[in-house]
């Protein structure tokens, strides 16, 4: 998938889980679904770091190319290193480390700890980041070219302070779910896990499949490529996506926020 559809995608998947928390009966907090569903769309993008001409790698200027590459190689050489004999070769890392459940989970938790650990900073630099690609991700017609990146830096701050203080405020979220004193925030990890999942379950979809169940090995491949069966599979970009799952991305993140809110 391309980034505005794996950013709607991310949108939805966590509009269906406020939905889904508000039937039985743990309705989500206005600001808890808002920041949540940002967060998700934002982390839906953050998979493709392992290649050079995605959103996230283009998003923080030569910072995020600089990562790009490193976690390129990285993927690249974890690959080469566990793949099994039924496992193609390979000349690069895109589609492997980062596209599967193991490194969702491990980004997830990572995020929950630095909340917990690193205090009010920690989270404001959690949601600057997560903003900015929700921002690039959502409002793709709007962010091209590289002009625009201070201008949507500067949104993702604005944006990033006003949520933060909201959140602070009490019963307003930062207890959400994990409710124990110094817990704060640590449900902050939950929407980067499921963006990062809602990512690779896209890119099944499409024709190269996607590894989401590695290391676990089926068959003679590690690294085996989780998807549909081929007829039913699309080409990155194309019109099924585009004007398929995307509107129904829209249609039904629009319900789930409506059912979060006990709106239906």
């Amino acid at each position: 998938m391309m980034g505005p559809a794996h950013s709607l995608s991310g949108a939805a998947a966590w509009l269906g889980v406020g939905a889904a928390a508000a039937a039985t009966g743990h309705t989500m907090p206005w600001p808890v679904l808002l920041t949540g569903a940002l967060i998700c769309a934002g982390a839906a993008l953050a998979p493709d770091l392992d290649h050079k001409a995605a959103t996230i790698s283009r998003a923080f200027g030569p910072v995020s190319r600089g990562l790009c590459e490193i976690v390129d190689k990285l993927s690249y050489a974890v690959y080469k290193g566990t793949r099994k004999p039924g496992d193609p070769s390979r000349s690069g890392g895109h589609r492997t480390l980062t596209h599967t459940w193991l490194w969702a989970v491990v980004i997830g938790a990572g995020a929950s700890i630095l909340a917990i650990q690193g205090g009010r900073w920690a989270v404001l630099a959690i949601l600057f980041v997560h903003m900015v690609l929700a921002i690039e991700g959502l409002l793709w017609r709007a962010t091209r070219g590289s002009s625009s990146d201070v201008l949507v830096w500067l949104l993702a701050a604005t944006s990033t302070w006003i949520i933060g203080g909201i959140l602070d405020e009490p019963g307003s979220g930062s207890g959400w779910l994990f409710t124990e004193p110094g817990q704060e925030y640590l449900w902050l990890g939950l929407p980067i896990v499921l963006g990062a999942l809602v990512h690779d379950v896209g890119d099944a979809l499409t024709v190269s499949g996607c590894p989401i169940l590695w290391p676990i090995p089926i068959g003679r491949k590690r690294w085996y490529p989780l998807g549909p069966p081929k007829a039913m599979r699309f080409r990155a970009g194309s019109w099924v996506e585009l004007k398929v799952l995307m509107p129904a991305f829209m249609v039904l993140g629009g319900v789930g926020g409506a059912a979060a809110l006990n709106y239906i």
